[in-house]
């Protein structure tokens, strides 16, 4: 702002308070306010010739004497300033084209896009300067090739957050621990994932979603004013511009408005834009998935099964893995036992109560009687414990077999699954890239 203002503050006061009624108008319903213009110029001051340049264009008439004046004070700011006062009254097809290109300057990938920027490309996003104006933004974003200079996994990630869990086919519900094996689960997470990325794709280009989803118009064709919009920012920028707004909030990257426009939940309008740029990105992650999800199934492979490692083949389990694993639950299920020496002190003393009450007293007999009882009970305890353990060895033999025979059908289920699985990871890498060569005039 000019030092001029100080010398006339009069002046200065006259043009914010025109100005703010201006903005409040424009935004309210795409008109000036009725009195006509009373501030005076102020020498070396842009806005107040812009003021009457808008009005001249509102009111029809020939705006080149103050435009001149305008521009010639600060060219960027009075192309900035009528961009955005004219698309948030709803009159965005009245710019010049070549106000767009000095307003937006040069976008870097080196510097934060401005608030100046960013308020253009929502504007021209929404359709407020209908389609050149989307196509102005397009090309100012494919100058720059900002998908080659970042991780193809961070668009992955703004369109479908969250890490890849892996996917349970239904030939695998019964043993859900296959489909955590890398040669099986790759497929599978690469289809679900390529699955994901056509939905999030069809939802960023659908018209209908779209509509839906925003509270204004797709274009401002019909002159609708900025009170209709979801954003606030070309309304603040304009202010900033007049000096009436507050300090500008932190500016963010390029990469990081394209990455954040890709996320659920955001503008519909700005995410086909950026849908657009990461186009080739997504391409290519797509023909990757694609490829991945076309594995075939591997003919042979080591499962675990009641912590044992069975090597399955398509006529069977393994005999050598699977007698090793029958071995091991044979070791560790029949459980060592001690000779049972207390039976057998208990045995030899009750005799010799017996022999005893036969010499000497009868009441030994009783004592020798009960000794060699509770030692049979020990006994009988001991061979309980036995053929449970012997009763329990049979048992995990028994379901290891079946689980290894159980796992063979199906892994055979799985190979069978694998045809139709990489046929719909065709037809969604197919419908995906169709979705993304659609561009964002399809939203």
């Amino acid at each position: 702002m000019s030092t001029d203002l100080t010398a006339s503050p009069q002046a200065a006061t006259e043009v914010h308070r025109y100005a703010e009624a201006l903005l409040a108008h424009l935004a309210a319903n795409g008109s000036v306010p009725p009195a006509a213009p009373g501030f005076r110029d102020v020498p070396s001051y842009w806005l107040p010739p812009a003021i009457e340049a808008l009005a001249a264009i509102l009111a029809g008439d020939d705006p080149l004497e103050p435009l001149s004046r305008a521009a010639g004070r600060d060219q960027q700011r009075t192309a900035l300033f009528l961009c955005l006062a004219l698309a948030v009254s709803g009159q965005g097809s009245r710019i010049h084209a070549s106000w767009l290109g000095t307003a937006f300057g040069e976008l870097s990938l080196d510097r934060p896009v401005t608030h100046g920027q960013r308020s253009l490309w929502l504007a021209a996003a929404r359709g407020a300067y209908g389609p050149a104006g989307k196509i102005f933004v397009l090309r100012k974003l494919d100058a720059l090739a900002v998908q080659e200079h970042a991780d193809p996994e961070q668009w992955i990630q703004a369109l479908i957050p969250g890490k890849p869990t892996v996917v349970v086919p239904p030939s695998l519900v019964d043993f859900p621990e296959m489909a955590e094996i890398p040669e099986l689960a790759r497929p599978s997470m690469a289809a679900d994932r390529l699955r994901r990325l056509r939905g999030r794709c069809a939802e960023i280009t659908s018209t209908r979603q779209a509509e839906h989803d925003s509270t204004a118009p797709l274009d401002n064709s019909s002159g609708s004013p900025a009170v209709t919009w979801a954003e606030d920012e070309p309304l603040a920028v304009l202010r900033s511009l007049i000096g009436s707004g507050g300090p500008e909030g932190p500016m963010a990257s390029l990469g990081t408005h394209l990455l954040d426009d890709l996320r659920p939940g955001a503008d519909p309008h700005l995410a086909a834009i950026a849908l657009h740029v990461a186009a080739p990105v997504l391409r290519g992650v797509a023909e990757e998935l694609e490829s991945d999800s076309r594995r075939e199934p591997p003919a042979t492979l080591t499962v675990p099964l009641l912590g044992h490692r069975i090597h399955l083949r398509p006529e069977g389990p393994d005999q050598s893995s699977l007698a090793a694993a029958e071995h091991s639950i044979i070791t560790e299920g029949a459980v060592p036992r001690p000779l049972p020496w207390a039976a057998m002190i208990l045995i030899v003393t009750g005799i010799a109560c017996l022999i005893g009450a036969a010499l000497v007293n009868s009441l030994l007999a009783a004592a020798g009687v009960t000794m060699i009882g509770l030692a049979g009970w020990q006994l009988w305890q001991r061979r309980k414990l036995v053929q449970a353990d012997a009763q329990f060895v049979g048992a995990q033999v028994g379901e290891l077999r079946e689980l290894a025979e159980g796992a063979v059908w199906a892994l055979h289920a799985y190979a069978r699954e694998a045809d139709e699985r990489a046929k719909q990871a065709a037809d969604d890498a197919a419908e995906l890239t169709r979705l993304i060569r659609r561009g964002p005039r399809a939203a």
